[in-house]
């Protein structure tokens, strides 16, 4: 029988007004992957705090038992002194020191009257980033480092603190594929180090490669708890929303009309190094009720393309002609691309969508204010009744338009993206990973928003690197790569291998 590292028995955390867990119980057998799936406030995040220490022993009900001894954690250090270590969605690295400096920080290697070996410090670090396939220098600044490779440091500063029990809370939320697959390969090759991991993570592809056993939590409450050889996709959503999706995607029937919008010959050069051609040539248009999609690898050149496009928000050395219902126009500032119907949601909604420390009111409306001005002034009135329409109609869940924005889930946060957008009154909007790092239940309320805009006869681009995505919502796709257009495909001939051929299509061969 396999022995259990760990268990929790009946954990109940409650906040002011709301219980966030109730009577959770949860099993982890020594040496699995164990992961934990549920939707955007579900209670996953809660629980592993409750575990780490994080939220202290006293503020919840329940018990821990680890390695068959109850455990009392009253903050992050002492689960970390038997070997329990949670590494966070959002990463705990000092970008201005090294990599070794990072990795033994409040743990250092003490040499002869007390101070750091330096020499030693930066010989255990190397041998740390071997663990986990990473080749750099331990005395490089993790600043220089991408968000791929600052995960890897992020294991190895908990290897250096001999863990047992490794938390990853949504570990590839913000990687490109190939850093996903080095990460998920090195937490099953921890797995043959006999160390155990719990991984909450909403891409059920990754949990299917690499999960012994899945949990599901819904509404605070362990719903089932799966084996590897019973976990499907359909089974895990069913339990994650508390009902069948028996389609991933909203039924869309297109009304497609006139052309509303066209881009000819758009190139952009890299920002640093003005040699480097990011957008190449690039032709596209879409019409009015239209769901186009575009595909690409990471670094192919999507978002420059966009971002370029609206307000020249990236880029140098940027050519080619907007036209718009026929007649060219200019986007040469944010103002003016906003001004002439176009709206672009950023695929980083945290650092360029919102304000985190501001309300959901002002969020709205922050790029529409002069709809809003009366005699100068905003008319606060106005503005409460505007947001609180789309917090309705778009069903973000928070309590009034008061709240921050910062305090929301991911689906949430975008919503109020979207709402921003749509207040500004566009005619043709760009949505740059418009459903990343959230969960599937919000995803679906995301493609029926999208299928709603197109219905008014809104021209819609969506910029996606979920393939399954983009055949699921859109009506035609272009593919990208090297910053070129590769191919236009009819959603009647799209499938992810003819994407893939054109998305990894080299100049060469075009």
């Amino acid at each position: 029988m396999t022995t259990n590292i760990l268990e929790m028995r009946n954990i109940t955390k409650t906040f002011p007004g709301v219980k966030a867990l109730q009577e959770v119980t949860l099993d982890v057998a020594r040496g699995e992957v164990h992961a934990i799936c549920g939707e955007n406030g579900a209670g996953k995040s809660t629980l592993m705090k409750v575990l780490s220490g994080v939220y202290p022993f006293g503020t919840y009900e329940g018990d821990i038992v680890f390695e068959n001894e109850t455990m009392e954690f009253r903050d992050i250090s002492d689960s970390e002194a038997v070997g329990v270590v949670i590494i966070h969605q959002e990463l705990a690295l000092s970008p201005y020191l090294s990599i070794a400096e990072n990795i033994f920080l409040n743990n250092e290697i003490k040499g002869s009257f007390g101070l750091i070996d330096w020499n030693k410090t930066n010989i255990e670090a190397s041998k740390l980033l071997a663990r986990v396939g990473l080749r750099e220098n331990p005395t490089t600044k993790v600043r220089d480092l991408g968000v791929g490779k600052q995960q890897l440091v992020e294991i190895a500063k908990a290897l250096s603190k001999r863990v047992k029990l490794l938390i990853l809370d949504e570990p590839t939320a913000a990687l490109n594929d190939e850093d996903s697959d080095h990460l998920l390969d090195l937490i099953l090759s921890l797995k043959g180090q006999n160390i155990t991991s719990i991984i909450i993570s909403h891409k059920l592809n990754e949990i299917k490669k690499i999960a012994d056993t899945v949990t599901v939590i819904r509404d605070g409450k362990a719903i089932e708890t799966i084996p590897k050889v019973d976990v499907t996709e359909d089974r895990i959503i069913k339990d994650m929303v508390g009902r069948d999706l028996e389609h991933r995607y909203p039924d869309h029937t297109p009304h497609i009309g006139e052309e509303i919008l066209r881009v000819e010959n758009w190139t952009a050069y890299h920002p640093q190094d003005p040699n480097r051609v990011m957008v190449d040539n690039v032709n596209l248009n879409v019409k009015r009720g239209e769901i186009v999609g575009i595909a690409g690898l990471m670094g192919a050149g999507r978002t420059e393309f966009a971002m370029s496009l609206f307000g020249r928000s990236y880029g140098t050395k940027i050519s080619g002609q907007v036209f718009k219902n026929g007649k060219e126009i200019k986007t040469r500032t944010v103002s003016e691309a906003i001004d002439n119907g176009l709206a672009y949601a950023t695929e980083d909604r945290k650092y360029y969508g919102l304000n985190l420390i501001e309300d959901i009111k002002r969020n709205i409306s922050m790029a529409s204010l002069k709809k809003l001005e009366r005699g100068g002034l905003v008319d606060d009135n106005e503005e409460y009744k505007v947001a609180d329409g789309y917090r309705k109609s778009m069903n973000i869940k928070a309590p009034s338009v008061l709240a921050k924005v910062g305090k929301l889930s991911g689906g949430n946060q975008q919503k109020v993206v979207l709402s921003k957008w749509i207040y500004s009154d566009p005619d043709v909007l760009i949505l740059d990973e418009p459903t990343r790092g959230i969960d599937v239940g919000a995803k679906y309320e995301i493609y029926t928003i999208i299928n709603r805009l197109a219905a008014e006869g809104k021209g819609v681009i969506v910029i996606s690197s979920e393939l399954p995505e983009l055949i699921g919502i859109c009506d035609r796709i272009y593919a990208i790569a090297e910053g070129r257009i590769t191919g236009e495909v009819p959603i009647a001939e799209a499938t992810p291998e003819t994407l893939i051929k054109y998305m990894t299509m080299e100049k060469e061969r075009i």
